[in-house]
């Protein structure tokens, strides 16, 4: 089979490095790539969102099925783009169409379809700009902290945790009056505030049966104790401890089962991925949020601990017969370091030298910010590298994770050093 992965992320390379094992895989192509896919693919220049240029590269390429990585392409509705088109329709493709990928693309349609369908989940109102007084004053009956959050796609920073109603009358004024997420931010959701620990769980459906895939744990601030600004991700973890069977039953019948059939109750015909951000408050599972991809950085560390063959996997969800399938999970731990340029959630440089990379001996280094140029390896965006550890238990996964961060050295190098050590202490709930 020709397969096609769409994005250019730490997410896209995982996902193309363990298709590419897959004995089922004739070749992999990655739209547009980086310098990672690019040793273990073949890298095509084309934008995730040009669908005609997607489309007319599948059907000159004899592909048989599409992965979409990114949000993006689905909520702009790529499959939809495919359905119509005659030559297209035919094709193989994991991801939801447009009113499925709303569960991402609008926080207020995720509210609403969670609340509809039972699904355990924070009290939250959604306003604009119009009825911005009307937030003022819902915000005065509300305890703090609060949280804010843009009802559209903003990249993973539209959310705001506010300390005090002042700071969360100014960041809804901000949002609303002076867009300060463009247009993700022309209706916001003032959200109940669930003080607990975040896991990820991730679903892949085909629309009537579905498969759990490793849930993770993720770091987004860029500070160490979880300080700062919020980031795409900082690194993973994977097992995570405090989802042991009992937590993850209740998951499944409380969470995972309601959305599957939420889903088909409302006529969304979905296949592809359900990432499912919960918060376990006192050993209950409440739903944060949907994505309706894999995430990143969580992606890294969950694909490699699968150890059956994944194309057969995306296959059957693709064409609808996941319920045939067998998910085999490794049980040993990974964890992933991210490394990002200096500056980063703001401003930074690209184009730094990478070096070190052949050192690299124990650990799997997955490229998110990459390009090569004369056989040299560069940055090229905010998140660079991903060093993926595996051992026995998660200490070892993390130590050794940070053995192979430390042979990779460019200009303005910046990582987490506590990335997982948080779950290596006893947390009681």
């Amino acid at each position: 089979m020709n397969i096609l992965v769409l994005g250019s992320g730490g997410r896209e390379h995982t996902l193309a490095w363990k298709i590419s094992q897959s004995f089922n895989c004739t070749q992999v192509f990655v739209a547009p790539g980086n310098a990672g896919t690019d040793l273990i693919a073949i890298n095509v220049d084309i934008s995730v969102n040009d669908f005609s240029a997607i489309g007319e590269f599948v059907l000159e390429n004899e592909i048989d099925l599409v992965v979409v990585g990114p949000e993006d392409p689905l909520v702009n509705g790529i499959r939809d783009f495919f359905e119509a088109n005659e030559k297209l329709k035919s094709i193989n493709l994991v991801g939801p169409g447009k009113v499925g990928a709303q569960l991402e693309g609008s926080k207020d349609f995720s509210k609403i379809f969670m609340q509809k369908h039972g699904v355990p989940t924070a009290e939250a109102q959604t306003f604009s700009a119009d009825t911005i007084d009307q937030g003022y004053t819902y915000l005065e009956g509300c305890d703090m902290p609060i949280v804010l959050k843009a009802d559209g796609l903003a990249a993973g920073k539209g959310v705001v945790i506010a300390q005090s109603i002042e700071e969360a009358k100014d960041t809804l004024k901000s949002m609303l009056l002076d867009k300060q997420f463009g247009d993700a931010s022309s209706k916001v959701l003032i959200e109940q505030y669930l003080d607990g620990i975040e896991l990820s769980v991730f679903v892949l459906t085909d629309g009537k049966d579905y498969v759990v895939l490793p849930e993770a744990k993720d770091y987004k601030r860029i500070g160490e104790g979880d300080t700062g600004l919020n980031t795409g991700g900082m690194g993973a973890v994977s097992p995570v401890k405090f989802a042991d069977k009992a937590f993850m039953d209740k998951v499944e019948e409380k969470v995972i089962k309601p959305t599957v059939d939420g889903l088909k109750a409302d006529n969304i015909d979905y296949k592809g991925f359900i990432f499912i951000g919960l918060m376990n408050v006192g050993g209950e599972p409440y739903v944060i949020e949907y994505n309706v991809r894999m995430g990143d950085p969580e992606t890294q560390v969950v694909i490699p601990r699968i150890q059956s063959d994944i194309v057969d996997m995306l296959l059957a969800a693709a064409e609808g017969t996941l319920g045939d399938y067998k998910l085999e999970i490794g049980e040993f731990n990974v964890a992933g370091v991210v490394l990002v340029s200096g500056g980063y959630p703001g401003s930074y440089e690209k184009g730094k030298s990478i070096q070190g990379l052949a050192d690299v001996t124990n650990s799997l280094v997955i490229h998110a910010g990459t390009t090569q140029e004369d056989y040299e390896v560069l940055t090229n965006g905010g998140r660079v590298l991903t060093i993926i550890g595996r051992g026995d238990d998660m200490e070892a996964a993390i130590s050794n994770a940070y053995k192979d961060v430390n042979s990779i050295k460019w200009d303005g190098m910046y990582y987490r050093k506590d990335i997982g050590k948080d779950i290596l202490a006893p947390r009681i709930f």
